[in-house]
């Protein structure tokens, strides 16, 4: 299915007619054919693949980071971030799925509630509980920065759609799903340096730019994608 205008200006859905006398052009591909869809999925099976699975064992020494001692609940603390934070993953690549938003609107909703109440609120609050028992030097306020914008988008996205301003719904949620995804830029980073331990790179230097890195680069490509598809998005919603 594509998205045809028609003479009147407005959005129809349907497969692409031609006139009589014209060829025929390439219609445009699905949207699971969509590179950014693929690139969303990958991103969200690595997130799984990676910090998951060792969480769910309950052995504190799998733990990626360093655990307070002084802050008893700091694992199960951590546990729940990271289950809520796979939830928001989750949701999120349901939430922008063309398919769903177009024939499942309810499942769409329904997404977006869970995304919130049981991803962005519970993973975001936990993530500025456990920021203060960090035993990291750097990268705090980085990381503050991305959990509150994370908050705060989210809920003018939700604002916004209970207004039923949808252009605005869009832009803010968009902006939510980027900060969603700000962590992995780091996690890649991180991969990296393991897998090249000669490349020489000092680690806290490194944990200082991936905690800044990764939601700024979301951010601004989030903000360059809105802006190219603003027109299009703008029809849409009519």
């Amino acid at each position: 299915m594509t998205e045809n205008t028609d003479r009147s200006g407005g959005v129809t859905t349907g497969p692409r007619r031609t006139e009589p006398g014209t060829k025929a052009t390439a219609s445009a591909p699905s949207w699971w054919q969509s590179p950014w869809v693929t690139a969303l999925a990958v991103i969200v099976v690595f997130n799984l693949v990676y910090a998951f699975p060792r969480y769910l064992t309950g052995d504190q020494h799998q733990a990626r980071i360093p655990l307070d001692p002084g802050f008893p609940a700091h694992y199960a603390v951590l546990v729940a971030h990271v289950v809520f934070g796979n939830i928001s993953l989750v949701t999120v690549f349901l939430q922008v799925l063309p398919w769903i938003r177009r024939h499942y609107p309810a499942v769409h909703r329904m997404s977006g509630r869970v995304y919130i109440y049981a991803g962005v609120l519970p993973g975001g609050l936990l993530a500025l509980v456990l920021l203060p028992y960090s035993t990291a030097p750097f990268g705090q306020m980085g990381l503050a920065m991305m959990g509150l914008l994370w908050l705060v988008t989210t809920a003018l996205g939700f604002r916004a759609a209970l207004q039923r301003r949808y252009v605005d719904h869009r832009r803010w949620m968009v902006y939510s799903f980027a900060m969603a995804l700000g962590t992995t830029w780091g996690r890649v980073m991180s991969e990296l340096m393991q897998a090249y331990p000669g490349l020489g790179i000092d680690v806290m230097a490194l944990v200082e730019v991936a905690n800044w890195t990764g939601w700024v680069i979301n951010l601004l490509a989030a903000h360059w994608w809105l802006e190219r598809t603003a027109p299009r998005a703008a029809q849409l919603v009519r």
